[in-house]
């Protein structure tokens, strides 16, 4: 499978998926330290890539993505943004509303798929 066909997979089979610097536990970045915090604050679970750890991802994504920074946010497979955006959402209350009862027991705050344990 190819990068950009696992990116995909991660991203259809994660209902909310962010893509950040770290992990929700120790973000590496101030922006995906915010988000996670956003997301947590929200009551969802959600997936995750630390893409520091996967360089073919942190490479390929905004290719995908057509979005160039860190963390990208997806719901139900289409790019939600970026920290500003999330937040942005998050102060309107649209983000809650938009993650409400897509979390799944399997992408509970863990990495998604094999590329995020690598």
């Amino acid at each position: 499978m190819s990068i950009e066909e696992t990116i995909q997979e991660q991203i259809n089979s994660n209902p909310i998926i962010l893509y950040m610097k770290g992990d929700p536990n120790q973000p590496q970045c101030g922006f995906s330290s915010q988000v996670t915090q956003i997301l947590m604050a929200c009551g969802e679970r959600f997936a995750y890539v630390d893409i520091l750890s996967n360089p073919e991802i942190r490479a390929n994504l905004p290719k995908i993505s057509d979005w160039p920074t860190f963390p990208q946010l997806f719901v139900n497979g289409e790019l939600v943004g970026g920290c500003d955006i999330v937040t942005e959402l998050h102060q309107s209350g649209e983000l809650k509303e938009m993650l409400s009862g897509l979390s799944t027991d399997e992408s509970a705050d863990e990495p998604a798929g094999d590329a995020a344990t690598e």
